[in-house]
């Protein structure tokens, strides 16, 4: 007799607009039960109203540190399980190099790099209980080449790279794959108004993508769930660009 495969769930970060959206959308669509964690809770009811059943928002500030481990055991306690996370939770600053203050730093890496860890650190401990789960991170281009005015932002994004091979290496032994999407010039909200406000910086990196065009949000969330996926199971460790050839235009 067959067995019915118990449905999967995910976290995932930033989930109420934009790539965290996007990504929340094919989850659902695919049948996962989806809980997506943000501080605007308006913004997270709008996501599940569009989302339907299968989203579940959450509301927490995950700059709090100290409320990330109630936050996992709040999700396993109601749900039981957690199978996939997303860090898509980001934030971005524009800034002259001598102008951006330690706190400016702090900040970024704070949301972009502590955040990550802490939650993942988390999420690991029950996947390690469970045999295994996947972990995606959300990195960018800033990661691949230097850009100019985005120093905090880089960082952040270099370091998650980092961090996901480390990840791999140590837990995908455990079962637990963990791999890094690094989207290329997609267009979102937050894109449009960097790149409408800067008519040089859009030529130049539309110029430069191959396929001469910006990505849609959707084709994060078709990586996304392709990584999670079990046709993903022998991949772990990598950083996928979804940029249409950006990294490597010239």
């Amino acid at each position: 007799m067959e067995t019915t495969k118990q449905q999967q769930l995910a976290i995932i970060t930033g989930g109420g607009s934009g790539i965290g959206l996007a990504i929340a959308q094919k989850f659902v669509d695919a049948g996962i039960l989806t809980i997506i964690v943000g501080r605007d809770q308006e913004k997270l009811n709008q996501a599940q109203a569009t989302l339907g059943s299968l989203c579940i928002p959450l509301q927490c500030d995950l700059t709090n540190l100290a409320a990330i481990p109630a936050l996992v055991q709040q999700v396993l306690q109601q749900y039981g399980r957690i199978d996939i996370l997303v860090n898509n939770a980001g934030i971005n600053m524009k800034k002259e190099f001598t102008e951006v203050s330690d706190d400016d730093f702090q900040r970024i890496i704070k949301t972009n790099v502590t955040a990550v860890f802490a939650l993942s650190r988390e999420v690991v401990k029950y996947m390690m209980s469970n045999g295994g789960g996947s972990i995606i991170n959300i990195s960018s281009m800033a990661s691949q080449y230097g850009i100019p005015k985005v120093i905090a932002y880089t960082a952040s994004k270099s370091a998650i790279e980092g961090m996901t091979k480390a990840m791999a290496v140590e837990l995908s032994p455990k079962g637990i794959r963990v791999n890094c999407i690094a989207p290329g010039f997609i267009a979102t909200d937050m894109s449009a108004k960097a790149l409408n406000d800067d008519p040089e910086r859009k030529h130049k990196a539309l110029d430069r993508t191959p396929m001469g065009q910006l990505g849609a949000p959707a084709d994060i969330g078709d990586a996304a769930l392709f990584l999670a996926s079990d046709a993903a199971r022998y991949i772990t460790g990598v950083v996928l660009p979804v940029d249409g050839g950006n990294s490597i235009g010239f």
